[in-house]
């Protein structure tokens, strides 16, 4: 597809592509591996696109390349035009009957145990012809992926009072919808007091010593250990769910995890999990560039996540108070 702008040269949506993606791998080796063509292909590309627009794209920095000011007006309005023309080809395609599409989805490392594997059973039960790739990261890169036009759909989270919500500024100019809440669980040994009711109040855990988990888990427990008016006293840090399961099974402190982390592996022999208010949840979010579920493909991964998040069941051998 072209696109031409009156008596401007056209500019193609593949084009688009190479530019955008050498801005984001830096050299016209990195765009190629990417993109799945030889370096020669995309080096003709690139001076084919210099000769109708009659501007230079990149220029020589040492052995590296970089974009000129106007590879990067192209590389800025990249990840929009090409959008918009992959929503009128699956529109196209979609009065053709025809049900395929590739989709990348990029999402948090709770979700890859959880809610990827029952996605990819879904889609391909309901939708076979969509082809579906997956990366793990956290919310901001997973945003940022999606607006550097690496990701089609961003499936990430944000909690209470987050200082650093990825769905604020950093998403400006993109679709972000709200999909769900993941409880928070306190994380306490088994026998511990404070797990006899059906939920847990963290003040009751002021005194306890705290394993805090990922940079942003870190962050929701210092503020949601604030608005309780105490600072926890964190021992010991880690990401690793099971880490914190093994750390807490020895009674060396107490922590929280979201469900979907929790459901990621068997429970400890030794720990048990108890609901904090369902206040403290978190939320869950698809974020992906406006127009995009206009795509099929896209449309129908959307509609088949939403479909499988909301509010989860309680895990097997989960319940709270279970050892």
């Amino acid at each position: 597809m072209r696109v031409s702008f009156l008596d401007d040269p056209e500019i193609d949506a593949h084009a688009l592509r190479v530019v955008k993606a050498i801005a984001d791998e830096g050299s016209i080796t990195g765009a190629a591996a990417a993109l799945g063509y030889s370096q020669p292909a995309i080096s003709q590309q690139l001076k084919r696109l210099e000769q109708r627009l009659d501007l230079p794209l990149v220029e020589r920095v040492g052995r590296s390349v970089r974009l000129t000011d106007a590879g990067r007006v192209l590389a800025r309005h990249a990840p929009a035009v090409t959008t918009a023309l992959d929503a009128a080809a699956g529109e196209l395609a979609e009065l053709k009957g025809l049900r395929s599409g590739r989709v990348r989805l990029v999402g948090f490392p709770s979700a890859s145990p959880t809610i990827v594997p029952r996605l990819l059973a879904d889609l391909d039960a309901r939708h076979s012809g969509v082809a579906l790739t997956y990366i793990e990261a956290e919310p901001p890169e997973a945003v940022e992926a999606v607006r550097n036009d690496r990701a089609d759909i961003a499936l990430t989270f944000s909690y209470p009072g987050d200082r650093d919500d990825p769905h604020g500024q950093s998403a400006h100019g993109l679709s972000v919808r709200t999909i769900g809440t993941d409880d928070l669980l306190a994380v306490l040994p088994g026998g511990h007091p404070a797990a006899a009711g059906g939920t847990v109040d963290v003040t009751a855990l002021a005194d306890e010593r705290w394993i805090a988990g990922c940079p942003r888990c870190r962050g929701h427990l210092l503020e949601l250990c604030a608005r309780a008016g105490f600072t926890p006293r964190i021992a010991f840090e880690t990401d690793n769910v099971v880490a914190v399961e093994g750390l807490v099974a020895q009674g060396i402190g107490v922590a929280t995890l979201p469900r979907m982390a929790v459901a990621s592996f068997p429970l400890l022999p030794g720990v048990i999990t108890v609901p904090l208010p369902a206040s403290e949840a978190r939320t869950i979010h698809v974020v992906t560039a406006h127009g995009a579920d206009r795509v099929p493909a896209v449309g129908a991964t959307l509609d088949a996540i939403a479909g499988l998040v909301g509010p989860s069941p309680e895990p097997p051998g989960r319940q709270a108070g279970r050892n």
